[in-house]
């Protein structure tokens, strides 16, 4: 139920790649070698009365619980997406600055929580945990619910459930996990609101992302995967038909937007005829689709005529939410087209390209 905003694997993802090996292998080898633990413990006495930075730099990049280590691994393979939309020195920028601010903001809500409890917070569970936290933030306000499943009738399941119920599993770790997951919200939120233009003071320069560029991506790059989406390993089997039928769908629904690409090419009768034949949900969205059995002359007759449908309130709301989330107009009315209006899998789309 991980977001199918993209092809899986690590393509065009080097820095997360980066961070998974790097990170993962580094608590692997902390854990084989546990005499050296004591140089990455997130200390928050040692960093305010001993002035031990590098308490503060180890502590706040390599977990040492496994756990941890597993969870958050998991929540940046996931998050993976936003480098590939925004490009790894974007990417990279967004984590070096809540990096900053959720270090400063630590602080700050350890004082908080002597002042009001009068209970001295001496360390915090190490690791790369507050900036992964402070990715929920894009990831709830730029990625879309896409409704999956239902259980008993009542409680939905989106395709972003089990990303909220891992960073629910890393949240009840330890027990002060809640004040890193809390200062990387805060960071989060103010780098993506561009507080006191907070994106302009803390990024990446650009001789760094030349150097990465040239040095760190050819090690980390990972060649672009197969069309051909594997089914779940121990799914049931209603599970691996829908999957397999949300997979055709999502293929159909790209093949035409592709097309539209391409000048709106006829697609073959036979192949629509087959699929709309066997799923159901195919066959509803063919109703609102011009007929593809007729001549050319008349399959571009209705698609002149949709063109006005283009500048409906409704449309240019979704048109205007598309374009806000960094897209272009004339990108944002093909995949709309091509999903019939569907805001969601035009998301999907342009996330893919």
């Amino acid at each position: 139920m991980f977001t199918t905003t993209g092809s899986r694997g690590l393509y065009k993802a080097p820095l997360s790649k980066g961070l998974l090996l790097v990170l993962s292998g580094l608590t692997v080898m902390l854990a084989l070698l546990p005499q050296y633990q004591e140089l990455f413990v997130y200390d928050l006495q040692a960093v305010t009365q001993h002035h031990q930075v590098w308490s503060l730099l180890f502590g706040r990049l390599v977990c040492l619980d496994v756990k941890d280590s597993f969870c958050s691994g998991l929540l940046i393979y996931n998050f993976r997406i936003f480098e590939r939309r925004f490009g790894t020195r974007k990417f990279a920028s967004f984590l070096l600055a809540t990096w900053c601010l959720s270090a400063l903001t630590d602080f700050l809500l350890a004082q908080a929580f002597q002042f009001l409890f009068d209970y001295e917070v001496e360390d915090l569970p190490a690791g790369l945990l507050a900036p992964v936290f402070s990715l929920f933030v894009p990831f709830y306000r730029l990625i879309p619910r896409v409704p999956v499943t239902q259980v008993l009738g009542q409680i939905h399941i989106t395709n972003k459930s089990l990303v909220y119920i891992v960073g629910l599993q890393l949240l009840t770790s330890s027990p002060f996990m809640w004040l890193l997951a809390l200062s990387g919200l805060i960071a989060g939120g103010l780098y993506h609101s561009n507080v006191l233009w907070v994106q302009k003071l803390l990024f990446v320069p650009a001789c760094v992302s030349f150097i990465g560029q040239y040095i760190l991506e050819p090690i980390f790059s990972c060649s672009q995967p197969s069309s051909e989406t594997p089914l779940g390993m121990g799914a049931t089997l209603d599970i691996q038909r829908q999957q397999r039928m949300d997979v055709l769908d999502q293929q159909l629904l790209l093949a035409q937007y592709n097309e539209s690409t391409r000048n709106n090419r006829p697609q073959p009768p036979s192949r629509l005829f087959g699929w709309t034949r066997l799923f159901s949900t195919l066959r509803q969205r063919g109703q609102n689709r011009p007929p593809v059995q007729p001549p050319p002359r008349a399959q571009t007759q209705p698609s002149t005529q949709a063109l006005p449908q283009d500048h409906s309130p409704a449309v240019e709301e979704q048109v205007a939410l598309l374009v806000e989330m960094g897209f272009s107009r004339s990108d944002a009315l093909e995949a709309l087209r091509a999903s019939n209006n569907d805001i969601n899998m035009a998301t999907n789309f342009l996330l893919q390209h």
